[in-house]
């Protein structure tokens, strides 16, 4: 029932948020929030490692800008074609990557995701160092306009929800269950009769689409894709953004895409010390908070329990 009410409460509270903050700083953060997921998923709970995220993130907004530029199909068509084209990255990327594990699957990883980038930059659709510019956003459905940002926020808003509830279906799954076990102990998993890298491959499409999904739902909002998607800071960008909100925990990497977007919007002003803001605030991180803000107060809350059940115990 307490849960029940929650997520009431949030709903009503997301549905008339643009009445009070600005609809494209929202979006932003929903946006980076299915990002963020989709390298918690990777890491958080396959325990991998990935310094090349953005290029399935920043290649499914140049598709999804593509599609809509090059034909009249619905915005959802060409955001669902900048997952389906990051998935089929992911594979062919996987198969070449999991095989390894560590620093070694990191640094194949960012290898891979250089070359990405070198070849978006030299492609003739994308406009190179210019970026794709003026992405249409077609209408909804072939029928609803959603060239306003207050009508496009409810569409980002469902995909955001729907990629949510995915998550959460997998992670909690017997899918899920064997992938925490192969992070935690691979040689076990395999021992049982499975195929680790089977799994790891899975979980790596699995998680290029989401980032592709995000990257197409970016390229929609601001309407222009560039290179700096594809690009190591918004990699590393990701990264902290799971680790400031939890890893592994099914809200942190919300949380943390949340506090690093709305931190970015009021240090846009500051130039390159945004950058050293973010510096600081891993730094911080790593010292004060190593679970993350979930995390940490997730294990309060547990300690506090315990010493609740144990002072009832002891009177």
């Amino acid at each position: 029932m307490t849960r029940a009410l929650l997520l009431l409460a949030l709903a009503v509270v997301a549905c008339a948020a643009p009445l009070f903050v600005y609809p494209v700083l929202l979006m932003t953060v929903l946006c980076f929030v299915v990002f963020a997921c989709s390298f918690n998923l990777l890491l958080g709970y396959a325990g991998l490692l990935c310094f090349g995220h953005a290029m399935f993130f920043g290649g499914g907004a140049y598709i999804t800008g593509y599609v809509l530029k090059s034909s009249s199909m619905p915005v959802e068509v060409g955001i669902l074609a900048g997952a389906a084209a990051a998935a089929a990255l992911g594979y062919v990327v996987g198969l070449v990557a999991v095989r390894r594990s560590g620093i070694q699957f990191a640094m194949i990883t960012f290898a891979i995701a250089q070359f990405v980038y070198f070849l978006l930059l030299q492609a003739s659709f994308t406009g190179g160092e210019d970026g794709m510019q003026r992405i249409p956003r077609n209408a909804l459905l072939g029928m609803i306009d959603v060239s306003k940002s207050s009508v496009f926020y409810y569409v980002i808003l469902a995909l955001t929800v729907a990629s949510i509830a995915l998550f959460y279906r997998i992670v909690h799954s017997p899918f899920g269950e064997i992938l925490r076990a192969i992070r935690d102990n691979e040689a076990r998993v395999e021992s049982l009769g499975f195929k680790p890298e089977r799994f790891k491959l899975i979980a790596f499409v699995l998680s290029a689409a989401m980032a592709g999904l995000a990257g197409g739902m970016k390229a929609t909002v601001f309407q222009f894709a560039t290179l700096t998607d594809v690009s190591w800071p918004v990699s590393g960008e990701v990264i902290l953004m799971t680790l400031l909100g939890g890893l592994g925990t099914l809200t942190g990497p919300m949380v943390g895409a949340g506090i690093v977007i709305v931190l970015n919007d009021y240090l846009a002003g500051f130039g390159e010390w945004s950058l050293v803001a973010q510096g600081a605030i891993m730094l911080l991180v790593i010292i004060f908070l190593r679970r993350g803000v979930v995390g940490e107060l997730g294990a309060y809350l547990n300690r506090h329990q315990i010493a609740r059940k144990t002072w009832i115990s002891r009177a």
